[in-house]
């Protein structure tokens, strides 16, 4: 998958469907698909500060190897100690989630637990990847989410109307 690059952008909310399954959003299961080359693997790991999860597709990788020997070199150049191993565990740690044509994926349950994921995903874009709320979290955050949280509080009102007309 050398050369892949995407960009994820936009939101959008997944409510928790049957049997513990979301579905990823069309724009982004478009971008993973391309990104993942054309299979249908969505990479997941719990962001390291927020508390959230972040999405991508494989051709990430190739990315997070160049940041670790960049990582390795910058610490290697100003004397830190750098635990190449544990620094290699922490990138590479991402679960890969298979979803099917209409975008339906088990979250790990792990993961479920890491961001207090329970009832719906929102998902935001954010570039090189994109971040995947439990809502209540996202509204946690500060004035700089401001965008994020309306459109999550949107999506998540439209979403309570659809499936009270059901």
């Amino acid at each position: 998958m050398t050369g892949v690059r995407v960009s994820y952008s936009g939101q959008a909310y997944s409510p928790a469907g049957d049997k513990g399954r979301f579905v990823l959003p069309p724009r982004f299961r478009k971008a993973v698909k391309e990104a993942s080359g054309d299979n249908r693997i969505l990479c997941i790991d719990k962001h390291p500060k927020w508390k959230c999860l972040v999405g991508f597709g494989l051709s990430r990788e190739e990315e997070l190897h160049d940041q670790l020997e960049r990582e390795y070199e910058s610490a290697d150049r100003h004397g830190r100690d750098f635990d190449y191993d544990e620094r290699m565990s922490q990138l590479f740690g991402f679960e890969q989630v298979p979803f099917d044509d209409s975008g339906r994926f088990v979250m790990p349950t792990f993961l479920l637990g890491l961001a207090d994921i329970s009832d719906g995903l929102f998902f935001r874009g954010g570039g090189r990847f994109f971040t995947i709320w439990n809502p209540e979290q996202l509204y946690k955050m500060g004035p700089e989410w401001e965008a994020a949280q309306a459109a999550c509080r949107v999506l998540v009102d439209e979403a309570g109307s659809k499936g009270r007309k059901k």
